[in-house]
């Protein structure tokens, strides 16, 4: 096996992602919940290069201008934010029908020679749906009404569950507390939490 491939690995999640010894900015933890007609998303903010945190309070949601709808990403930075341009103009077009905007953006997202080199996943929430898109053309909706990405999801999606099942809390509340959570475990993860609810 060469020293190239013994010195990498890429994960298409962002977990790890460290090609021909460069180090690369890794992963995060994004969360949405939606409850009670009520959604809101949420992200922790540190950025990573290699083994060093570079930055603490970086913004990885946002609020989408033609509808109700807030988006957050993992991945990298600039290739999230191609995409989140490329997906407001996808619900422009098709008058902010989120489900169809999304299928056609995971379309361009794989068959599109430029596209496809971006690595990042989106998170959507509005008040009714929440959904996940990847490079690889899936566009998943999760039953329960969460959408978790990034490197510390799995705490964060453990935990939302928990509390919607458990708890009377908000979703802004369940979002806030399982990204606490995460923070804890994930060493990719801060507690430095940006919300945003519609």
């Amino acid at each position: 096996m060469s020293d190239v491939i013994e010195s990498g690995v890429k994960s298409r999640r962002g977990v790890v992602m460290e090609m021909y010894g460069k180090p690369a900015l890794r992963a995060t933890t994004v969360l949405g919940v939606i409850r009670n007609g009520k959604a809101a998303l949420g992200s922790d903010g540190q950025m990573t290069l290699g083994n060093t945190v570079i930055k603490h309070s970086t913004k990885k949601i946002r609020r989408l201008r033609q509808a109700d709808l807030i988006t957050g990403f993992a991945g990298a930075t600039a290739d999230a934010v191609t995409l989140l341009d490329r997906f407001e103009e996808k619900l422009q077009a098709y008058g902010g029908q989120l489900e169809r905007a999304a299928v056609e953006l995971a379309r361009d997202w794989r068959t599109d020679k430029y596209l496809r080199r971006l690595e990042a996943m989106l998170a959507v929430v509005g008040q009714e749906k929440a959904l996940i898109i990847s490079g690889t053309g899936d566009v998943i909706e999760p039953e329960d009404g969460i959408v978790a990405i990034g490197s510390g999801s799995m705490f964060a999606l453990a935990s939302a569950r928990s509390l919607l099942k458990h708890t009377d809390l908000e979703a802004s509340d369940i979002v806030r507390e399982s990204l606490k959570i995460a923070a804890d475990i994930c060493i990719y993860t801060n507690d430095h939490i940006i919300l945003e609810e519609v």
